[in-house]
């Protein structure tokens, strides 16, 4: 923060405001995308705006459609080269991870093993209780 408040405030009024909720961040990044995915559905689908009893036949009308479209272009491509994109896909998924180091994971190791004994008395002493109140009742 600089010496001089008015000039952060200048900057501050530059900046775009946060939004508030999920709803405006939904649409700040649906308005970010190419084409604004949402409205070209409306735009495509006319009917998913309107409201009343045949709204509901009209709508999901539209969604087997579209549904079916995606579905064809995905079948177009062999099967090979989707193999390949779900592989690239997976690897970029696994670079996101962030993987624990060796400290975190003999500690966290540690800590499951510890629980894992405890949880192991525990049944042993209510079996070995269970199994003498038993043969008290019924001798």
């Amino acid at each position: 923060m600089s010496e001089d408040g008015d000039k952060d405030k200048e900057d501050d009024a530059q900046r775009p405001s946060r939004p508030d909720n999920a709803a405006s961040r939904r649409g700040r990044r649906g308005s970010a995308r190419k084409g604004n995915g949402r409205n070209n559905r409306d735009q495509a689908n006319p009917q998913r705006k309107s409201s009343g009893a045949g709204a509901g036949a009209g709508s999901s009308g539209g969604r087997e459609g579209s549904a079916a479209k995606a579905g064809t272009i995905e079948e177009k491509q062999p099967l090979h080269q989707r193999i390949v994109r779900y592989i690239r896909e997976v690897l970029g998924e696994l670079r996101k991870v962030v993987w624990p180091t060796r400290k975190q994971m003999s500690t966290y190791t540690v800590v499951v093993l510890a629980f894992m004994l405890f949880m192991i008395g525990l049944v042993w002493a209510l079996d070995l209780l269970f199994a003498r109140v038993v043969f008290a009742i019924f001798g």
